[in-house]
């Protein structure tokens, strides 16, 4: 199975391809340099279709959005939510939502593990030598996709 873990954001987004268990097959940031929501939302559908297209996930990972400081960026990154939703259900793509505590137990073992214990561990799980050389987001969208693995495995 081919999961697309992705970490949204305003104007940088980490994806992460992993093939279950832990072959990775590639990962980066999507940096938006567009003006305006609408434009941003749109260059950041277009990239996500060559990423589907690409690699033909059959899961997309994206983490629950429970809270932030800035209530204005958090409604931007639900609207680049929903765009990453729309986009997977358009392909008819399964939709895994793993929260933040979840993501971090599925990597770390502890759901209240800093940036710095994630990436060390995505690194380590899926045997990755210059994941610090990206943003954090890059990180977070590979530790998305081990936790829909975990998700995968866990019977409803």
């Amino acid at each position: 199975m081919i999961i697309l873990g992705i970490d949204p954001g305003t104007t940088r987004v980490g994806y992460g391809i992993i093939e279950k268990p832990k072959k990775v097959h590639g990962y980066g940031i999507i940096e938006i340099k567009k003006r305006g929501l609408p434009e941003r939302l749109v260059y950041l559908e277009r990239e996500l279709e060559k990423l589907i297209k690409k690699y033909e996930p059959e899961v997309i990972a994206v983490e629950k959005l429970f809270f932030a400081k800035n209530k204005k960026t958090a409604l931007e990154v639900a609207e680049a939510r929903g765009v990453i939703i729309l986009v997977a259900a358009r392909h008819k793509i399964e939709i895994k939502e793993p929260t933040p505590i979840f993501v971090k137990q599925s990597v770390t073992g502890y759901g209240m593990a800093d940036k710095k214990a994630v990436t060390k561990m995505v690194e380590r799980l899926l045997n990755i030598k210059d994941l610090k050389k990206f943003p954090d987001d890059t990180a977070d969208a590979l530790a998305n996709a081990v936790a829909a693995v975990y998700m995968s495995s866990v019977k409803n």
